[in-house]
């Protein structure tokens, strides 16, 4: 089956399941605490064959591809892969939520959109860099942060620890 069949086959079975993120408790020191991945975030990614540890380089703001330093606010984002990620193409957006309060920038992605196959579908993934953290740097204003790239790696994950 094609990667754009087997997609559009996701969305399919699971129009109007696509997850947003619901309330999260926030940690001590800021930072977002656990959350569950939605049961149909987990359906989806088993039929998409996204497995946790699966991993790709992202593009973190479509605002800000190449740059250095960027300034990364509290609220939605929209990220793109870099390469493909099992059948999610190059250059599928991802949609999440950042939180710049605690040491780390956290990053959540709760939805794939395939630029070719319909509709959004739900995942669970979080942005990573390096050792396993995004580190920032105080951000011009409270609510945001600076990252010192502009690229990170998106990991699927089971749930939000």
């Amino acid at each position: 089956m094609s990667t754009g069949r087997i997609a559009a086959s996701a969305f399919g079975l699971l129009v109007g399941c696509v997850t947003t993120p619901g309330i999260v408790g926030l940690r001590p020191d800021g930072s977002p605490g656990p959350e569950p991945c939605p049961k149909k975030a987990l359906e989806t990614m088993e039929i998409l064959r996204l497995h946790p540890g699966d991993e790709q380089w992202i593009d973190l703001d479509m605002n800000k591809l190449g740059q250095l330093n960027i300034t990364v606010n509290d609220g939605p984002i929209e990220s793109s892969l870099s390469d493909a990620l099992g059948p999610l193409e190059t250059r599928t957006r991802l949609y999440g939520q950042v939180w710049t309060r605690g040491p780390d920038v956290v990053i959540r992605y709760y939805q794939a959109q395939p630029l070719d196959a319909g509709g959004p579908l739900a995942i669970c993934a979080v942005a990573r860099l390096g050792d396993g953290q995004l580190r920032k740097k105080p951000g011009p204003a409270p609510g945001s942060a600076i990252l010192p790239f502009s690229e990170a790696r998106v990991h699927i994950v089971d749930s939000f620890r």
